[in-house]
């Protein structure tokens, strides 16, 4: 199980990724949950299906969406690479954006309902006490939500750590730059010899994607006061 120094840049690359995937998410997917939660809009339910589009159409198909969108002829590409010199094409940033979108259904649906689980009555007595919205947020319904936003982000972590068909599909495998773990994985399997390799490496994989399970479970039972309030 001792990692070669490769396989240690693969582990940090995985992590880097995964943690500014995270990172990007978590605003997104917050105002997201906190609309879905306490907003009633025409075309609501097209929304709600729109977040969880990256759960079910295969990961290929949301891998070529971020190419025609962000690739260096895409209009969205176009405009980081002028506004702000960010590239996505066979970049680390390229693998963290298709990270982020991957995780961001089940970084949404966590958040959603520790929003969902808040006693609205708290608020209202804050309110009727003359607390200003923004007072209400900050110091009730944000701390309430905490557990929940905290299991979506270990959860997106962990949907990070694994995810692989986008990410290969937007920025393709290159050493260094976009071969996190389950790419190096499944380039090592087309290598013979390389099984000891493969080894190590799933196991890295699993570990991490484990203990991130169970912290997002640990945090959703802390969010249900106890009780199972299951995220997944």
């Amino acid at each position: 199980m001792i990692l070669s120094p490769e396989e240690w840049s693969i582990v940090a690359l995985s992590l880097q990724v995964s943690l500014v995937a995270v990172g990007l998410m978590l605003p997104v997917a917050f105002a997201l949950a906190w609309l879905l939660a306490r907003s009633r809009f025409p075309g609501k339910l097209l929304v709600d299906a729109l977040v969880h589009l990256p759960l079910v159409v295969p990961p290929v198909v949301t891998g070529w969406l971020l190419l025609l969108l962000f690739g260096a002829n895409g209009p969205l590409g176009r405009l980081f690479e002028q506004a702000l010199g960010v590239s996505f094409m066979f970049r680390w940033t390229g693998a963290a954006l298709a990270s982020a979108i991957m995780a961001m259904p089940l970084m949404v649906r966590a958040m959603r309902l520790s929003i969902e689980g808040i006693d609205r009555r708290l608020e209202q007595a804050a309110q009727t006490l003359g607390a200003k919205p923004r007072r209400v947020f900050l110091t009730i319904s944000l701390p309430l939500a905490l557990p929940g936003i905290l299991a979506g982000l270990v959860l997106g972590f962990a949907r990070s750590i694994g995810e692989f068909g986008a990410t290969i599909t937007f920025v393709s495998d290159v050493p260094g730059e976009t071969r996190t773990l389950p790419i190096a994985i499944y380039s090592a399997l087309q290598m013979p010899g390389a099984e000891t390799a493969v080894t190590r490496l799933a196991v890295i994989s699993i570990l991490l994607s484990l203990a991130a399970l169970v912290a997002s479970e640990a945090l959703a039972r802390r969010a249900g006061g106890g009780r199972t309030n299951h995220v997944l």
